[in-house]
């Protein structure tokens, strides 16, 4: 299978980061060809670094100037409105980071433009792509088809403010000031707090409301939120209760991100890194008591490989149709509208 040709839209901290440096060391199956950057100074630096031959102004150009396989936009949110149509519409498979959109009215417009190209449009949850939550993932399935282990009942998810680098090294810049771009609006019913409220809640948590239904493995609904904005509640489906902590404390040199799924008689419990460790899975702690035998714990060992080095894994091999994308924009207009009901039930606090 040849090589895919990647362009990248937008190298910028975490285009640099978390991306263009993961698709760069997998060079038996990706090269990078061309980038685009608004910032042109930054983005010589970063095309030598990277050994990059071909520099465009914006997204129109590189579409217009060179011939790609597959897109990697890493572009704030509130900015996918104004560049990744113009991908969709050239029917070219896109990685854009999460969330899909600040609004769900703008996400079912990319969802729309994906389905009518027939254009994969990958949405960066990386937490799917970490080792040990793949592995979480397909216990919670065996258990929940075996019922060895009772009925699952419960999941929490914790995760609050730390370091979130991890020791990652600084992007390469110029200095140079981003051009003002034109951010989505907020939605069209919401007050200008209740906008800000949705723009921090997706930007910090709108992984943890994803991950919650990837390892429930159905859908869920928000049922409770607090005022101080540290817990929501939720019931999946079939009456699973779900808890996500947002900022119970925080953190300054370390990440304490956790998930844990209680079945009646045993759980999964998955411990995250820092989302930018460099080559660093989580860890998964499996307890069992089903009452036939000893009560027991295991401690399965992960690969020595980082879930952004792994979401580009996954995004190059559903390009290239050997499985499919981790979290496709369809599916990640559903946490859109689990973040607009949670900001819905906040507002009888105003």
């Amino acid at each position: 299978m040849r090589k895919l040709r990647i362009g990248f839209v937008g190298v910028g901290g975490m285009g640099q980061m978390a991306h263009l440096s993961n698709y760069a060391a997998l060079r038996e199956t990706c090269e990078v060809v061309a980038l685009a950057e608004v910032r042109p100074q930054t983005a010589r630096l970063v095309a030598e670094r990277y050994g990059v031959p071909q520099v465009f102004d914006d997204h129109r150009a590189l579409l217009e100037g060179v011939q790609v396989d597959a897109i990697v936009a890493p572009q704030p949110y509130r900015a996918h409105h104004a560049i990744i149509p113009d991908i969709l519409r050239a029917g070219i498979p896109v990685f854009t980071e999460k969330p899909l959109s600040l609004t769900v009215g703008t996400g079912e417009e990319l969802v729309r433009l994906a389905e009518a190209n027939g254009t994969l449009h990958m949405v960066g949850y990386h937490k799917r792509s970490d080792p040990a939550m793949a592995y979480a993932h397909e216990r919670i399935g065996q258990w929940k088809a075996s019922g060895e282990y009772g009925k699952l009942q419960y999941i929490r998810v914790t995760m609050p403010p730390g370091d979130w680098i991890g020791g990652a090294d600084a992007p390469l810049s110029a200095g140079e000031p981003y051009p003002v771009v034109l951010q989505e609006a907020g939605p069209a019913d919401f007050t200008d707090e209740q906008t800000q409220r949705l723009d921090i809640f997706v930007n910090y948590y709108i992984h943890q409301i994803n991950a919650i239904r990837f390892l429930l493995q159905e859908p869920y609904r928000i049922a409770f939120a607090d005022r101080s904005g540290v817990l929501l509640t939720g019931e999946s489906d079939s009456g699973v209760t779900v808890a996500l902590e947002m900022a119970p404390y925080q953190t300054t040199v370390e990440w304490h991100e956790s998930l844990l799924v209680c079945f009646e008689r045993g759980y999964i419990r998955v411990d995250l890194p820092s989302p930018l460790a460099r080559q660093q899975a989580g860890k998964v702690t499996i307890m069992k008591d089903n009452g036939k035998y000893a009560p027991s714990y295991e401690l399965p060992v992960m690969p020595n490989r980082s879930a952004m080095r792994q979401q580009a894994m996954n995004f190059i091999a559903a390009v290239q149709g050997v499985r499919p994308a981790p979290c496709e924009s369809r599916e990640a207009l559903e946490d859109l509208k689990l973040a607009r009901d949670y900001i819905r039930l906040m507002q009888r606090y105003s």
